[in-house]
Parts: structure tokens; C-alpha cells; sequence
């Protein structure tokens, strides 16, 4: 069998393609928990950034009927039933919207707290897997920087996302159920391209390099992303999956780039 090619060929299908995205988170779960230390790694950046994060969102819970009101004037006049069906909308789509740039900024952030923590995580994933190919050496303040700058640009991009979704929020039954579903594949495509950033960074790619890469297999990409989004809107998901999640990124990119996934001496998987 030709292990190169067995590495690259995708599966059949956009479907399998997704689930096998999916599977990488697994995979990642399967290393973390089977390494005490990494699990030591991860855990404290993601607690620290998962408390200043259930703080802001419980304090736009507190607020959301007071923010559904601003936003929806109109609807003072009409009678008591209407209104408060109007305002029950709005006050979903601000939780809906905010659920979707809470989790895209946790990680954002949490990346930056715990940059050398996940840094390690992945290269003991890399270094398990044969080592990284074409890997540069980069200094941690530049390597730092550049994933602050990304970080920020993609929180921006998903700003601009978020308003639409917000505004379609309003849409009867739309905005509470397919608006959801494109938000959780908008989130879990930033998501996975947030995660893969410490991998692809180890290899001197940037931004638009991995966005160009994983667009190549956007399925599988976007399986992995929208596993984890669907994690981290679980309670406490976001702190215990994060480390995984990076470790699953690592695993992404290595496919992404037609490396294997697997130990040295073990046969390749069919994919």
C-alpha cells in the first residue's frame, strides 16, 4: 500500500469527510486523557479564561431583557402579548449571537494566555507522531504577537458575521433554528482555524496560509470545528475540551498537509 497516498486521499463523500473532522477531536480527547501532564498544561489558562467568560455571559443574561427593549422601541406600544413575543425574540438572538463570540473569543484568548502551554501540547502531539516536518524555529514574543494579530483579525471577521445572524435572529422560526445551524458551522469554521494556528505557526504558515489549506477540505475542517463549538457551548465543555481540542487541531493540520496522523510503526489508517 502507498502510505503517502493512503495519507492524503479524503474520504468518500462530504458527509464521511465531516465525521471524519469530527473523529480528530476524539482522537485529540484520547490523547489528552491519556497524559496526565498535558492535561496539568492546558487545564489552567482555559480556567482562567472560562471564569472571566461565564462572568460576562451570565451578565449579559441578566441584562438581555433590558437590551431586548432597547432594541425593539417600536414594539412599546404594541399590546402586552405581541410585545413580549417580540422581545422574547430579540432577547434570544443577543443570547444566540453572544453564545457564538463567547466561544470564539474564549479561544481566541485562552490561546493567548496559554500560548507556551499549548505550544507544548502540540509539539508532545507532533513529537509522538514522528516529529514536524519543515518545522522553524520562531521566537516566542514575534510567535506571540502574530497569534494576538490573528486571533484579533478573526474575532473581527466573526463580529461582522455575528450581525447578520443577529438581525436574521428576528426571522420567526428561522432565527431559531436554522440561523443556529449556520452559527454553529460559522463558529466551528473560525474555531478550527483559531486552533490550527499553533501547528501551522510551527511550520512559519500564517493565516492566510491554513485558511487556503483547510478550505482545500473545508468538510473535514468544518467537522472538526463544529464538534468543538458543539462542546464548548456545554457547561465547563470549553475548559475540560480546550487542551483536547488543541491536541485535535495538531492532528488536523498534519492531514491537512498529507502527514500522518499516526505513530511511527503503526500502520497507516484507511480514511
Amino acid at each position: 500500500m502507498n502510505v503517502s497516498s493512503s495519507i492524503t486521499a479524503p474520504v468518500t463523500g462530504a458527509v464521511g469527510r465531516f465525521f471524519s473532522g469530527a473523529g480528530l477531536l476524539l482522537r485529540g480527547i484520547g490523547l489528552y486523557v491519556r497524559s496526565p501532564g498535558l492535561m496539568l498544561l492546558g487545564i489552567v489558562p482555559a480556567l482562567i479564561s472560562g471564569t472571566l467568560f461565564v462572568a460576562a455571559f451570565a451578565t449579559l443574561v441578566y441584562f438581555v431583557d433590558d437590551l431586548a427593549a432597547l432594541v425593539t422601541p417600536f414594539a412599546d406600544d404594541w399590546s402586552g402579548t405581541a410585545r413580549s413575543l417580540v422581545r422574547v425574540v430579540a432577547g434570544l438572538a443577543f443570547l444566540g449571537v453572544g453564545g457564538l463570540l463567547a466561544v470564539l473569543t474564549f479561544t481566541a484568548v485562552t490561546l493567548a494566555i496559554g500560548d507556551p502551554f499549548y505550544e507544548k501540547i502540540s509539539e508532545r502531539v507532533e513529537e509522538r507522531l514522528g516529529g514536524t516536518p519543515g518545522a522553524v524555529e520562531a521566537p516566542f514574543w514575534g510567535s506571540l504577537r502574530r497569534s494576538v494579530v490573528d486571533s484579533l483579525r478573526l474575532v473581527a471577521i466573526s463580529v461582522l458575521v455575528g450581525i447578520p445572524l443577529f438581525a436574521a435572529g428576528f426571522i420567526p422560526v428561522v432565527g431559531q433554528t436554522v440561523v443556529p445551524v449556520i452559527g454553529a458551522a460559522v463558529g466551528g469554521w473560525f474555531l478550527a482555524l483559531e486552533l490550527a494556528g499553533t501547528p501551522f505557526y510551527r511550520r512559519g504558515m500564517r493565516l492566510p496560509d491554513r485558511r487556503t489549506l483547510l478550505k482545500a477540505d473545508r468538510p473535514t475542517t468544518l467537522g472538526f470545528g463544529v464538534a468543538v463549538f458543539v462542546c464548548f457551548l456545554i457547561p465547563l465543555g470549553a475548559v475540560l475540551v480546550m487542551p483536547a481540542a488543541v491536541a485535535g487541531a495538531t492532528l488536523l493540520t498534519r492531514r491537512t498537509l498529507g502527514q500522518s496522523i499516526e505513530p511511527p510503526g503503526r500502520p497507516v489508517r484507511e480514511r
